[in-house]
């Protein structure tokens, strides 16, 4: 990106991305959306290993990106010394997700940056959620907008601050609270206990998601086998209701088969009957 500014598709809304160690950069995105310097930007990376490079990460905070990652959920961490202070508005925290676009993910992949990215119209303006929305509010004041088709979640990432013994719900987004207040309330129990690693096998929802269980390299061979699990749980009419996931489809991962899952979840209210949420 060479210190410029541009805007990129993500699921959530348009991002106007920049390099988040370039302070140019990042000065340059708040110039262009006249956005206050007291209101920090979201980094965007690709992995779980990037994550751990610009921000302290917890136990805690890492089975919430397990679980719900790549995906409409931001994470409030401590930062590292990589993150320039304009970024974070002089906070000692940093907000970071891990997007779901493919094309974001791949622009990440290949430059090997972390991207700051606020959504990409003027600040107090409506969030963009295609191309032309870029360029109907911004229009020269960025370099380039990379179209991606419109944003599938519509809205901007849930907000938890993870970077205090106490998570907070900072900002209500694309992730469903239904899913996190069931998440929050497993690792509460889980503290309790000091066992990390009986969430997955012993509650019903870390069996449910199993994103503890698991590395990033192997979420599809997992979700195949969640879902098949899931499967014979049900019943015939229930299996009928069943959404039909391609496995042989590259396209078919663990986020597609959460998300199909949550619908059906929102259905039967069970998550006994859900192979993943």
């Amino acid at each position: 990106m060479d210190g410029q500014i541009v805007a990129l598709p993500t699921e959530t809304v348009y991002g106007l991305g920049a390099d988040a160690t370039n302070k140019e950069a990042v000065a340059n995105v708040f110039k262009a959306k006249n956005r206050p310097s007291f209101d920090p930007l979201i980094v965007h990376v690709p992995t779980l290993m990037a994550v751990q490079e610009v921000a302290i990460l917890s136990k805690q905070a890492e089975q919430l990106f397990l679980a719900f990652s790549p995906g409409p959920l931001t994470v409030v961490l401590p930062k590292r010394k990589c993150i320039p202070d304009l970024v974070t508005s002089g906070h000692s925290t940093v907000a970071v997700r891990i997007p779901a676009h493919p094309i974001m993910l791949q622009v990440l992949q290949t430059s090997g940056l972390y991207i700051a990215a606020p959504s990409a119209n003027p600040f107090g303006f409506t969030s963009p959620t295609t191309a032309q929305h870029v360029l109907d509010q911004l229009g020269t004041a960025i370099s380039v907008v990379v179209d991606g088709g419109p944003c599938t979640v519509g809205i901007e990432s849930t907000i938890v601050d993870m970077s205090t013994d106490v998570p907070k719900v900072l900002r209500v987004g694309g992730m469903a609270l239904e899913q996190l207040d069931i998440f929050m309330e497993t690792m509460k129990m889980q503290e309790s206990s000091g066992d990390y690693s009986a969430i997955g096998p012993v509650t019903k929802y870390g069996r449910a998601l199993g994103a503890y269980q698991i590395v990033e390299d192997n979420w599809d061979n997992w979700s195949k086998e969640a879902y098949y699990e899931g499967y014979n749980q049900m019943t015939a009419q229930q299996r009928k209701n069943l959404p039909s996931l391609n496995w042989q489809d590259p396209k078919t991962q663990d986020r597609t088969a959460r998300y199909k899952f949550t619908q059906y979840y929102n259905k039967y209210k069970s998550w006994d009957l859900v192979a993943i949420a």
